[in-house]
C-alpha cells in the first residue's frame, strides 16, 4: 500500500509538471497581454484540480491495465503462431477502439450537419445520421486496416519509412481528385484516431509483438503503428467522399 501511494504521488507530481506550462501560458496572456483579471477563479482552480487528478488516474490506469493487456495479448498471439488470428485481433482492436472514439463521433456529426446545410446531402435527420455513421465506419475500417498493415510490417521486417512515404504520396494524389468539401474532413480524421484509448493499446500491441518475435527490436520495430493509423483515414475518407 505505501508503495502504491508513493507511485500515485509521484504520478501526481508528474501530471502537475506537465500541466504547469499550460497554466503559465494562460495566466501570462490573461494578466500581461489582455490585462484582465482571471474570471471565475474558484471554478478554474477546482477544474484544474479535477483535470490534474483525472490525468494522474488515467496515466496510472494505462500503466497498470492497458499496456500490460496489450503486451500480453501480443505475446500470446505470437506464441500461438497463428498469423491469421493475430491479424484478426489487430483489425478488431483498431476498428473497435476507433468506432467508439468520442472525438470521431463529434467530428462526423459536425461534418454531416455542415454537409446538410450545404445541400451536399439531404437535410432530413436520417440523411445526416447515415452520413455521420458512414464517416465513422470508414475511419474505423481504415484504422483496422492500418493496424493490420503495421502488424505485417513488424512480422516481415519491412522498413517503415518507405511505407509511410508511399502512403503520403497516395494522400497527395488522391487530394488532387477528391471533392474539395471532403479534404479537410479527411485530414482531420487522421488526427482524431490518435485517441486516449487507441494509442496506448496499439502501442502496447506493437511493442509486445516486437518483443515476442526473435530478431525484432522493440524500440525500432515496436513503434510506428500510430503513424499508419493517422495516415490511412485520410485516404479512406477522401475515397468515401468521392463515392458518396
Amino acid at each position: 500500500m505505501p508503495r502504491t501511494l508513493t507511485n500515485l504521488l509521484r504520478s501526481l507530481g508528474g501530471s502537475a509538471r506537465d500541466l504547469a506550462p499550460i497554466v503559465l501560458v494562460v495566466v501570462f496572456f490573461q494578466l500581461a497581454v489582455l490585462q484582465q483579471p482571471i474570471p471565475n477563479l474558484a471554478d478554474l482552480i477546482i477544474g484544474l484540480v479535477l483535470v490534474l487528478l483525472g490525468l494522474t488516474f488515467f496515466i496510472n490506469g494505462l500503466e497498470m491495465g492497458l499496456f500490460p493487456i496489450g503486451e500480453s495479448l501480443a505475446n500470446a498471439f505470437a506464441r500461438k503462431g497463428s498469423v491469421l488470428w493475430l491479424l484478426a485481433f489487430a483489425f478488431a482492436l483498431g476498428f473497435g477502439t476507433t468506432i467508439a472514439e468520442p472525438a470521431l463521433i463529434a467530428v462526423a456529426a459536425e461534418a454531416a450537419a455542415i454537409a446538410a446545410d450545404a445541400s451536399l446531402i439531404g437535410k432530413d435527420q436520417d440523411s445526416v445520421d447515415n452520413y455521420a455513421f458512414g464517416l465513422r465506419i470508414t475511419v474505423a475500417l481504415s484504422v483496422g486496416f492500418a493496424i493490420v498493415i503495421g502488424v505485417l510490417r513488424i512480422i516481415k521486417g519491412w522498413p517503415i519509412q518507405y511505407m509511410i512515404m508511399g502512403g503520403y504520396v497516395i494522400v497527395v494524389l488522391i487530394t488532387m481528385i477528391a471533392p474539395q468539401e471532403i479534404i479537410g474532413i479527411a485530414y482531420d480524421s487522421g488526427g482524431v484516431t490518435t485517441s486516449t484509448i487507441t494509442v496506448p493499446l496499439v502501442t502496447a500491441l506493437g511493442v509486445g509483438l516486437a518483443s515476442a518475435i526473435k530478431g525484432r527490436n522493440p524500440m525500432i520495430d515496436g513503434f510506428g503503428l500510430i503513424a499508419f493509423a493517422s495516415l490511412t483515414p485520410m485516404i479512406f475518407v477522401m475515397i468515401y467522399g468521392m463515392l458518396v
